[in-house]
């Protein structure tokens, strides 16, 4: 299949001028390299004379469940330290006794848990990060286990918890030595950012408390109120890093070692695991919208405009990382660039 570039530079520099955001970056390509990538816009727009490059650093909300929690559960279940189907309370005594205690490692990752729906940390638990730790892992259930798909920060929240259980390590040094380090995505980091590297950082939203646009700093409330670093948000990456992350989980032939989690971990990752239950979901994973289930399109969004792609069975792959928060928190006119994106890059 030939990449339609034309058509995905043309849709992204319409998305600029727009102002669906201020700039993009993006790529798509195969396990064998990069088809094709550009930038457009700039980086903030009250600095027209700063473009967006290749190298510029996002804030990747969202995608931390993937690049830090997903893939550190999977190392972990690599080494044989997490059964996905056993209940949380047989082996993690801070939930033993608890409602979470029934729940299990599956559940959370493919939506199904029962937790609430939404974080509320500050307003329910305080300030105090231990509080807020022992106030998620004892709260209430709001349904059964199984019972249905609903989505909820919460459960990356939970296993970034289980993640730094398992390991005896917190979740930015678990993940950067289990899968950073070893795919050189040497610019994918917990904020907050230094200085030095604040400066090639897309900005987001205006903070409301100091009238400017955060950046280098998380986006995220519940990130910034646990020090910058949760399963929730957090990281901060450069496309680059993305397109070596995703590459090596299209590579089946790499060796065992190079990263913590594998191929058995992305091929059952990338896979409907929530039966007759609608919206179908894989672990943490779930089909692209607007895609075919014959084209095994996988997808994976940020709430600041980031997103990434990956089809096993074309053995593609696609990344799009845009700052759109800058403007605006409606998320249709992404949606719809996205859709496209999508559209072009994997036919």
């Amino acid at each position: 299949m030939t990449y339609r570039i034309d058509s995905i530079e043309q849709l992204l520099s319409e998305g600029v001028r727009d102002k669906v955001y201020p700039g993009a970056v993006w790529a798509a390509g195969d396990a064998a390299g990069i088809h094709t990538s550009g930038a457009t816009g700039v980086l903030d727009p009250n600095e027209p004379d700063q473009p967006m490059r290749p190298d510029t650093v996002f804030d990747a909300a969202s995608l931390t469940k993937i690049l830090a929690v997903w893939a550190s559960i999977g190392a972990l279940w690599e080494d044989g330290k997490l059964g996905l189907d056993a209940p949380l309370g047989t082996f993690w005594s801070e939930v033993d006794g608890h409602p979470l205690g029934i729940v299990t490692a599956r559940h959370l990752l493919t939506h199904t848990a029962g937790v609430p729906l939404r974080a509320q940390l500050k307003n329910l638990y305080g300030t105090d990060p231990q509080d807020v730790r022992d106030g998620v892992l004892h709260e209430a259930l709001h349904r059964p286990p199984g019972e249905a798909v609903e989505y909820t920060d919460r459960a990356a929240l939970i296993l970034g918890y289980l993640a730094e259980h398992l390991s005896g390590q917190r979740l930015d040094q678990l993940t950067a030595e289990r899968t950073w380090q070893p795919l050189g995505m040497d610019s994918t980091r917990f904020g907050p950012l230094p200085a030095e590297i604040t400066t090639r950082c897309a900005p987001t939203e205006l903070d409301q408390d100091t009238d400017a646009h955060l950046k280098g700093v998380a986006h995220d409330f519940s990130a910034r109120l646990l020090g910058g670093v949760c399963g929730i948000a957090g990281t901060f990456t450069v496309l680059d890093d993305l397109i070596a992350f995703l590459r090596y989980m299209l590579d089946t032939t790499t060796a065992p070692g190079r990263a913590g989690f594998g191929p058995a971990w992305a091929t059952q990752s990338l896979t409907i695991q929530t039966g007759e239950l609608e919206p179908v979901r894989g672990l943490f994973w779930h089909p692209a919208p607007g895609s075919a289930a014959t084209d095994d399109i996988w997808v994976h969004y940020g709430f600041t405009g980031t997103g990434m792609w990956i089809s096993p069975r074309q053995r593609r792959w696609a990344v799009l990382l845009t700052n759109k928060l800058y403007y605006t928190r409606d998320r249709q006119p992404l949606t719809d660039i996205r859709n496209a994106f999508r559209a072009l890059s994997f036919g």
